[in-house]
């Protein structure tokens, strides 16, 4: 899931705490910013105060799938989508 891509940090919720997503993540150069689950022997420290932020974009999601035109995605086209998704 990470192939190809580039990142500073990679944030994600504790059902991502898996040793290949942590060290594919540390090998792109990213930090991880994942709690660890409670049954892992040797906690990893993160970044509380950054993972917050990834706690606002979900709530972000979360209020745009309200609507149900973003949730079920009645636009054909790209444009479509993202000019309202915009708009919202």
């Amino acid at each position: 899931m990470l192939d190809g891509f580039e990142a500073e940090f990679v944030l994600g919720d504790k059902g991502y705490d898996a040793d290949y997503v942590i060290s594919k993540a540390q090998s792109i150069g990213a930090q991880e910013v994942i709690p660890p689950k409670e049954n892992r022997l040797i906690e990893r420290i993160y970044d509380k105060e950054l993972y917050k932020e990834r706690n606002l974009d979900e709530r972000r999601f979360n209020k745009l799938k309200n609507f149900r035109r973003v949730a079920t995605r009645y636009d054909k086209t790209a444009s479509a989508f993202l000019a309202f998704v915009q708009i919202t």
